[in-house]
């Protein structure tokens, strides 16, 4: 909780930090820096501009480590096995780029977008879906954040 703490004593570079780690394989938890920056006082929309973006990097990230097509280095630092990629792989078949929407998800986001960057989708279309998505995950937070403040 003290680097949670220490990264909104940051502000925006902070959040984008957050937003970053949670967009990319590690378990973290950016909802809380947005949180407490917002309860501080930080204008929403630049919040929601350094998260989004911080968290679409992260995405990014994932998508070329999966896009470099190494399943063996996907399965030793991401920890995603093999089986996993190729049952995502079969589900998304068909689908394309636009289920890079759904990264948001905290529950197989990961996995998408690694899968989607194996299955060398469309690069434009795969970041704008993933953009989106994030983003407006973050809005539906932020407008919670408001609603209860």
């Amino acid at each position: 909780m003290d680097f949670i703490a220490g990264l909104s004593e940051w502000g925006y570079i902070g959040l984008f930090i957050a937003g970053f780690l949670a967009g990319s394989i590690l378990p973290f938890s950016s909802e809380v820096v947005l949180g407490l920056l917002l309860y501080a006082g930080y204008n929403e929309w630049g919040c929601l501009a350094s998260a989004t973006a911080g968290n679409w990097l992260g995405g990014v990230t994932c998508y070329y480590i999966g896009r470099l097509g190494k399943v063996e280095w996907i399965e030793k630092y991401l920890r995603i096995k093999k089986s996993s990629l190729d049952k995502t792989q079969k589900f998304l078949q068909g689908k394309g780029a636009l289920m890079a929407f759904f990264v948001f998800l905290p529950a197989g986001g990961d996995l998408i977008i690694v899968t989607l960057g194996l299955m060398r989708a469309n690069v434009l279309i795969t970041n704008l879906s993933m953009l989106a998505g994030k983003f407006l995950r973050y809005y539906c937070v932020a407008k919670g954040i408001d609603f209860f403040m």
